[in-house]
């Protein structure tokens, strides 16, 4: 699986290099994180209305490798400092992920956002989550990368610019995970 993705990296890196304009530069990116701003690859963020600040500074700890996932380390290695701030900018300009059509669970729901305030991610990433500066749009990220990356917040296999997630995920439990991600993927 690792050679295949290693491949298609490879591939995608080659006929971004030969392409002339931003929208064909950035395809092989959207071709994973989604061609309308929403992914539709399991544990892969959608990029919509992502903030150009947070996005630039992802792209460069990637191109650094201060951010580890070898194919996003690999498409970003031979990005310019130009380059990363035409991606951010690109980026921030698509249409932010639109909330699933079907209500949820409201009992779920309710847990989530609870948390949310209790926990003040309503705070760094605004009342509605749509992120600011370098803190990033999280409201209708996908369901299953939310859970992953709290996840990994919680027991600190990934690691932010600061300690400040780390701290807030401290205290929360497993499920407050699931329902913390269940309730910031359907914010309306």
């Amino acid at each position: 699986m690792r050679r295949t993705m290693t491949a298609l990296v490879i591939a995608l890196i080659a006929t971004a290099a030969n392409a002339e304009t931003i929208e064909q530069r950035i395809a092989p990116c959207l071709a994973c994180h989604g061609e309308k701003g929403q992914s539709m690859t399991e544990n892969t963020p959608s990029l919509g209305g992502q903030q150009a600040p947070y996005t630039l500074i992802q792209l460069f700890m990637f191109r650094e490798k201060l951010r580890t996932f070898e194919p996003m380390n690999e498409m970003a290695k031979p990005l310019t400092d130009d380059d990363l701030r035409l991606f951010s900018d690109f980026i921030a300009g698509i249409p932010k992920p639109a909330p699933p059509t079907e209500a949820g669970n409201p009992a779920r729901l309710q847990r989530g956002q609870v948390l949310v305030q209790q926990h003040r991610c309503d705070a760094c990433h605004n009342p509605d989550l749509s992120g600011k500066e370098n803190v990033p749009r999280i409201a209708n990220q996908r369901e299953d990368y939310l859970a992953k990356t709290l996840a990994e917040y919680k027991d600190n296999s990934r690691h932010g610019y600061d300690g400040s997630m780390a701290d807030v995920m401290g205290p929360i439990t497993p499920d407050q995970i699931a329902d913390l991600a269940y309730f910031i993927a359907r914010v309306r």
